[in-house]
């Protein structure tokens, strides 16, 4: 039966896209595009373009389709396809291709156009699925854990010698204003003296040595043993103490989030890595002691996801609601010389919008406290949001 859902998916996607017919499968058929296990394979359901589903009923003429049913919302019909259950809907006033979470997915040697599974996760009648749905984002993070440490354990420390200088004169740098590095976020820390801090995904260890030096006891966790010598070697030079873990943050051992962090922080380049975020907040939710703050600094998805700037020209290039994986150069790869960028491995990212973001921390538990943000500091841009920082605590 999986086989005929297949055959069955493909066969009329195949004939929409021929007769230019936009169109998206949804519920458990959207899932099952996606790769998502579900629990039968008898029905599929089908979104096609409004205004022109009169030539989609025409299109599928040859399946004896029953008569319309009619709401002031949709309209639709069934039909059997060789055996598989299709219904086929429009919600009128309504356009297919400018669905935020419209996606399309390589099923054999054609494109075949579903909703995004994370559309799901806040849909009140597919909730029943979010277990599932969790369980296949787990399973894919694994593999794309592996393959982005990978790609940060060739030659970062390079990379960091090669932006920074040598780690003991940086080292003398922080030392001198260690405030500065924590900026714009610092003023949301309070006296950092004595309290225990995490810096999840804290690469360099350049706000975590700036913290020690505050007075604070700063553990980090990073999977980059090259992030951790460099660390470790700033530390040193700065005459301070850090715990570095090198760990995946989702493979963080239990003993590490019961600790009763009083803050923990994330800052620039890290969200894009975890291609489900529930786990990730449950996680810091754990690992806070009540009353504790989760300080995230982030870059702006204007301007990761969307925009593109160059002097005073901007440039929509990007769809900012797009939820696909991504495959893109490591970040440091501008740091190496240039007969090395070709060789080194690309990374796994999907980059979330604030609305994303805003609802996966809701759901946690967690409570939102602030959400500041903050615009390019270049005179051109200055009317384009930069970064971001979203503070949250445990009640």
């Amino acid at each position: 039966m999986k086989a005929s859902f297949y055959h069955t998916i493909t066969l009329m996607g195949n004939k929409l896209d021929q007769a230019n017919i936009p169109y998206q499968y949804t519920g458990r058929s959207a899932l099952f595009v996606q790769g998502v296990d579900i629990d039968e394979y008898k029905n599929i359901d089908l979104d096609v373009q409004w205004d022109v589903f009169n030539e989609a009923m025409d299109l599928f003429s040859a399946y004896s389709p029953t008569k319309l049913e009619k709401s002031p919302e949709t309209s639709s019909f069934l039909m059997d396809v060789e055996g598989v259950s299709v219904t086929v809907r429009c919600r009128f006033n309504t356009t297919i291709k400018t669905d935020p979470y419209r996606l399309s997915i390589k099923m054999g040697d054609m494109e075949v156009w579903c909703t995004s599974l994370y559309s799901y996760l806040y849909d009140e009648e597919m909730k029943r699925y979010s277990d599932e749905i969790h369980a296949y984002l787990s399973a894919g993070q694994q593999g794309f854990t592996e393959e982005n440490e990978q790609a940060w354990n060739q030659n970062n420390y390079l990379a960091l010698v090669n932006r920074y200088g040598d780690p003991v004169e940086l080292a003398s740098k922080i030392k001198q204003n260690p405030k500065w590095r924590l900026y714009p976020f610092y003023k949301y820390m309070g006296d950092v003296t004595g309290k225990k801090i995490t810096h999840l995904m804290g690469s360099n260890g350049v706000k975590a040595v700036a913290l020690s030096i505050l007075g604070a006891k700063v553990k980090v966790v990073d999977f980059s043993q090259e992030n951790a010598t460099f660390a470790n070697e700033l530390a040193n030079g700065a005459n301070v103490s850090i715990e570095y873990i090198v760990s995946d943050v989702l493979s963080l051992s239990s003993e590490h989030e019961s600790e009763n962090q009083e803050l923990v922080l994330m800052e620039l380049g890290v969200l894009h890595y975890l291609i489900d975020l529930e786990p990730l907040f449950e996680k810091i939710k754990r690992m806070l002691t009540p009353g504790g703050r989760f300080i995230l600094h982030e870059f702006h998805p204007i301007s990761t996801k969307l925009i593109t700037s160059n002097g005073k020209k901007h440039k929509i290039t990007g769809n900012y609601f797009a939820p696909a994986i991504e495959n893109n150069v490591v970040a440091f790869s501008k740091h190496m010389p240039d007969e090395e960028k070709g060789s080194l491995s690309k990374v796994v990212q999907r980059k979330w919008t604030i609305g994303e973001l805003i609802t996966a921390i809701g759901q946690s538990g967690l409570v939102i406290k602030v959400l500041e943000e903050e615009p390019n500091h270049k005179i051109h841009d200055i009317g384009l949001p930069k970064t971001y920082t979203l503070v949250a605590e445990r009640v």
